[in-house]
């Protein structure tokens, strides 16, 4: 199959990946975009693992204020040089995710930071509703444990569907960024303020 620059310039706009990745993973998908979109963020992955234990001392602190001024967000974001911290893209992952706090309302980056006293208050009203409903305990336990992976994902930052585009997860987004950078990047802290 002959690979257009028109396919090429589509799946970079989906991916934000480089042009020759884009031309390659179409030719190694045979033109198939959903395949070549895969692909792509499976690379990004793998170059977002490699780089996962490298220590993050420079990068910027995002500030986004919504409409009105009665909500507002502080996000740090770290990365490993400051070339790259002063890059656009790198900004712009930085307000976009301080945006999506703000839409979103996070409990915590990831798991490990969720608050056990919030976890098991979530447990408990799980297994009253399902007890309630005369389920019996076995698949109780079963139907608890579901409930769970389903809150911590919509609770972590890391795992929420990114807003301004619902197909990817924060993490995707950061993933990719990883993988266009060349150097660790990870979200430090955020702080949300609203009035009222």
């Amino acid at each position: 199959m002959t690979i257009t620059s028109q396919m090429v310039k589509e799946l970079r706009d989906k991916t934000n990946a480089g042009m020759m990745d884009c031309k390659k993973a179409l030719t190694e998908t045979a033109g198939d975009m959903e395949k070549a979109v895969d692909l792509l963020r499976q690379k990004g992955l793998a170059v977002a693992a490699k780089r996962a234990g490298r220590e993050t001392k420079e990068g910027v602190v995002e500030c986004y204020i919504h409409a009105g001024g009665k909500l507002g967000v502080m996000v740090e974001v770290g990365c490993e040089t400051d070339f790259v911290a002063k890059t656009d893209d790198f900004k712009a992952f930085a307000k976009n995710v301080a945006m999506h706090i703000a839409a979103s309302n996070p409990v915590a980056i990831q798991r490990d930071d969720v608050p056990a006293e919030l976890l098991d208050r979530e447990k408990e009203i799980y297994v009253n509703q399902a007890l309630d409903s005369g389920k019996p305990q076995q698949i109780v336990d079963k139907i608890v444990a579901g409930k769970i992976e389903k809150y911590l994902a919509e609770i972590c930052l890391l795992e929420q569907k990114y807003v301004k585009n619902p197909d990817l997860s924060v993490q995707d987004l950061l993933n990719e960024l990883v993988a266009k950078m060349g150097e660790n990047i990870s979200i430090k802290q955020f702080s949300r303020f609203q009035i009222g």
